[in-house]
């Protein structure tokens, strides 16, 4: 299961492009030990690249009740991330510094989605 954008989905997301900022969902389901891991990432986020990149945490929060959900859909995690543009979030992961910490991430899930959203 993915966990990362692959090159094709960040070229769909950049092409589809409305124009304005982007608020990123992320459901995470944490592998085991990976609470700590992506604690580790978030932290390199927070300090170094939201900044660099304009991006800023709206919302992280633990997954509690579901009220209505199939089995498997329950999330761990849930993020809430707003960046200046889909060309800014693009920038970021691009970005060779952000590279070197993104295997936090990746070895820290079992499941993400990473969606982005426009506004009504």
């Amino acid at each position: 299961m993915a966990v990362d954008p692959r090159g094709a989905d960040l070229k769909r997301y950049l092409q589809e492009d409305p124009g304005g900022p982007v608020v990123m969902l992320n459901l995470l389901r944490f592998a085991e030990g990976g609470r700590e891991l992506y604690a580790q990432y978030a932290a390199a986020l927070r300090d170094t690249f939201l900044a660099r990149h304009g991006g800023e945490v709206l919302y992280a929060g633990d997954g509690s009740t579901s009220l209505v959900a199939e089995d498997g859909q329950a999330w761990d995690a849930v993020l809430l991330v707003r960046y200046p543009s889909r060309a800014a979030f693009s920038a970021m992961v691009a970005d060779p510094e952000y590279q070197q910490v993104t295997e936090l991430r990746t070895r820290a899930l079992s499941e993400a989605v990473l969606q982005a959203t426009i506004p009504w």
